[in-house]
């Protein structure tokens, strides 16, 4: 029997190689032919829990069109544009076959505002800037601190730190138990929480916060009687004092 060469078998197996790497390359050609066709050109845009912006403010934040292909838009382009606006506080792009963009937000809430000159500046939970504005809005007012950064879309800064840091406090407690005050004078020894423009609370920063859980039945107590003038001092261990004078 005739045994077949070495060489030969070495060129058979560089042909297979070969066709193997033919074929490889014809298919991924396919594939990318396909992925960029008229099959997957974007003809949806959702956007999804979105509250301050509408679907078109976020669309065209995001510099988001329609006809498209949905392989060949950055994805990670679009959630840097819309991380430079201050009301973004996260963002998720995601594409949903065959031809469908999803925009999912979290976006930040104003939550207070802060007198300067004869405009305000809204923040949120945070303490991030999210604008300026000459009209008053229907928000808690915030009092005391000297502003030492309005610049927005940066955290707030304040030479009264320390004031800042309890006045962040109380509104995440009070949105927690869903109180709601019209301005908040803050010091170092006392804050004075608004409730009507002649109903306060007073009381150091440590026992307003530690009240808070207590407080909206205290304010229930007096809104049934009919009170809505006077100051409700806030001590310590729940000690609570109501006089109808104000000051």
């Amino acid at each position: 029997m005739v045994q077949e060469k070495p060489r030969r078998r070495k060129k058979r197996r560089k042909k297979y190689y070969l066709l193997k790497l033919i074929l490889f390359i014809m298919l991924g050609v396919g594939i990318y032919y396909f992925l960029t066709s008229d099959f997957f050109q974007i003809q949806e845009l959702t956007v999804v829990n979105n509250k301050y912006y509408t679907a078109e403010q976020i669309i065209s934040i995001g510099e988001i069109k329609k006809g498209g292909n949905l392989f060949q838009e950055s994805t990670a382009e679009i959630k840097d544009k819309l991380l430079k606006d201050p009301y973004i506080k996260n963002i998720k792009v995601s594409r949903k076959l065959p031809d469908e963009i999803v925009i999912t937000v979290e976006e930040r809430q104003e939550t207070a505002a802060i007198p300067f000159g004869e405009s305000y500046i809204l923040i949120d939970k945070e303490g991030m800037i999210l604008r300026e504005t000459d009209v008053e809005p229907t928000l808690p007012l915030l009092l005391g601190m000297t502003l030492s950064n309005i610049e927005t879309g940066t955290p707030l800064r304040v030479e009264e730190n320390a004031v800042l840091n309890d006045t962040l406090k109380l509104l995440e407690a009070m949105e927690k138990n869903e109180i709601f005050f019209k301005k908040i004078q803050i010091s170092t020894i006392i804050i004075k929480a608004y409730i009507y423009d002649n109903l306060i609370c007073e009381g150091t920063p440590e026992n307003i916060m530690k009240s808070m859980d207590e407080l909206p039945d205290v304010l229930y107590d007096l809104y049934i009687k009919g009170i809505e003038r006077g100051v409700i001092m806030v001590g310590g261990n729940g000690y609570y004092s109501f006089s109808p004078s104000v000051e």
